[in-house]
């Protein structure tokens, strides 16, 4: 039982990373693209 629990758990914490990093990256890139909106 425990192995199958880390391995379900693993795969979790690597999609949530996936996702995580995503989404911050998307952030990211609209931050940048308002503050040139802004400056121009």
């Amino acid at each position: 039982m425990q192995p199958k629990r880390t391995e379900k758990l693993k795969r979790w914490i690597k999609k949530l990373g996936f996702w995580g990093f995503l989404f911050f990256l998307v952030k990211g890139l609209l931050w940048l693209a308002l503050g040139y909106f802004i400056v121009k």
